[in-house]
């Protein structure tokens, strides 16, 4: 069974620094891109940061120096740290897997249930 598991959100005030783990588990053995993605009450989900199978990443403009995606493969285990914390980075924050490590938004189709940051001014 796939799953993602996502952990490390918390509430943290403005300034601060959370670090957000997803392990994967489940999955055959192959190249994958994974993604973080976040979406606050009454707004769209928005891709935050993604890195490939091969360690290529990329960050929406919002979180651009703030924000840092690593993975180790070995453990299955994809990281994102995210420093210097807005209020508006508030939001319910997934992990995602593109088993095809297309990494474009469509192509990640496995899911972790989310957890919640919130950030305070």
């Amino acid at each position: 069974q796939v799953q993602l598991v996502e952990s490390g959100g918390g509430s943290v005030e403005s300034g601060g620094s959370l670090t957000l783990s997803c392990v994967l588990s489940g999955f055959r053995p192959g190249r994958y891109c994974m993604g973080w993605f976040r979406q606050a009450p009454g707004k769209m989900r928005e891709r935050v940061a993604r890195i490939s199978d091969g360690g290529r990443t990329e960050y929406a403009d919002s979180v651009k120096g703030r924000f840092t995606v690593s993975r180790d493969n070995t453990k299955n285990t994809f990281v994102m740290q995210m420093d210097s914390l807005k209020p508006e980075d508030s939001a319910m924050y997934y992990c995602a897997a593109d088993p095809r490590d297309i990494c474009v938004a469509s192509a990640f189709t496995f899911w972790g249930q989310g957890t919640q940051v919130t950030v305070s001014s």
